[in-house]
C-alpha cells in the first residue's frame, strides 16, 4: 500500500539521523547503499521523512537543497550537476505526490536515470493521502515501487506484483 503522507511528516521529526550521504565515499567504504532522491522542493518535510526511514533500513539518500555546493538558482550548472549525483548514486528514488507528478524538472529528473540506469535501480514510492487518494502517473507504474508493507515496514514490488522483498534486503 502507498506510504502516507502523514507517516512522512511523522518520520521527518526523527532524530538521529544523518540527513544525507556524507560522502558517496564514505557510504560505499561502509557498505551503504546510496540513492539519489527525485522530488518537489514544496515537500521537504516529506523528503525528510522518507531520507529517516531510509536510513532505518541503513541506506543514505542525497537531495539536491542539502548541497552546498547546488546553485541557488537553476542553472544548466544545476542540471549538470543532478545529472552528475543521477550517475553516482546506487538508486533513483522517485517520490510521488501532487507536486511531483505536477513539478517540471521531476519529470526531466526521471527521464535522465531512465537513460542512465538500469530499470532495477529506479524505484517509485507512491504516496496516499488522508482520503486514500494515491499519487503516480501511469508512466511511474513502469518502474519498481516501494510500499509500506506490514509491520510499517518498506518493500520493494515488481509492476503489477504482489509479492515483493523488503528494502533492507536490496
Amino acid at each position: 500500500m502507498p506510504i502516507s503522507i502523514d507517516t512522512l511528516r511523522s518520520a521527518s521529526s526523527r532524530s538521529g539521523f544523518a540527513k544525507s550521504a556524507s560522502s558517496l565515499t564514505e557510504a560505499r567504504t561502509l557498505g551503504v547503499r546510496t540513492a539519489f532522491l527525485c522530488h518537489s522542493h514544496d515537500d521537504a518535510s516529506l523528503a525528510e521523512g522518507l531520507m529517516a526511514l531510509f536510513h532505518e533500513d541503513g541506506w543514505r539518500v542525497y537531495v539536491d537543497w542539502q548541497d552546498v555546493a547546488m546553485p541557488e538558482k537553476p542553472t544548466r550548472e544545476t542540471a549538470e550537476r543532478i545529472q552528475l549525483k543521477i550517475r553516482a548514486m546506487d538508486y533513483f528514488l522517485f517520490l510521488a505526490t501532487p507536486n511531483s507528478v505536477t513539478s517540471r524538472w521531476c519529470p526531466w529528473e526521471i527521464g535522465y536515470a531512465d537513460s542512465e540506469k538500469t530499470v532495477d535501480h529506479i524505484l517509485v514510492i507512491p504516496t496516499k493521502d488522508r482520503t486514500g487518494s494515491w499519487y503516480g502517473n501511469e508512466y511511474l507504474q513502469l518502474y519498481r515501487r516501494i510500499d509500506e508493507a506490514e509491520g510499517g515496514k518498506l518493500g520493494v514490488w515488481n509492476p503489477d506484483e504482489s509479492k515483493g522483498v523488503w528494502l533492507a534486503t536490496l
